[in-house]
């Protein structure tokens, strides 16, 4: 993953509807969720929403389809892991991490 992509993506991320938009369709699955239910859960005006939304889409972090007249978003979870690979890609100085001190910072991991 290139860094001006994970830079778009984490600036995507960094703004509270954003954020709580791609949590939802993370937790949705495949199916996805319609722009107006994410609206409502997020209670966002369904013209912001569609803002946010468009945002993510060009991020590359979350996908459209049109359903009848409803767009349906989900997460793309390529994109996703992608970019928590690319931000875990050094984790522990590239030492596999032990399970119990997954990715600690080095004076908190215990020796193993």
């Amino acid at each position: 993953m290139q860094a001006d992509h994970v830079i778009r993506a984490l600036s995507a991320l960094a703004q509270e509807h954003r954020l709580g938009a791609f949590r939802l369709l993370v937790q949705a699955g495949e199916d996805g969720v319609a722009a107006g239910v994410l609206a409502e859960r997020l209670d966002v005006p369904p013209s912001s929403m569609s803002f946010h939304l468009a945002q993510l889409a060009n991020a590359g972090l979350v996908t459209q389809r049109r359903e009848s007249r409803s767009i349906i978003y989900s997460a793309d979870y390529a994109a996703m892991n992608a970019l928590m690979g690319y931000l875990t890609e050094n984790c522990c100085g590239g030492v596999p991490c032990a399970q119990d001190a997954a990715c600690l910072p080095s004076p908190q991991r215990k020796s193993a």
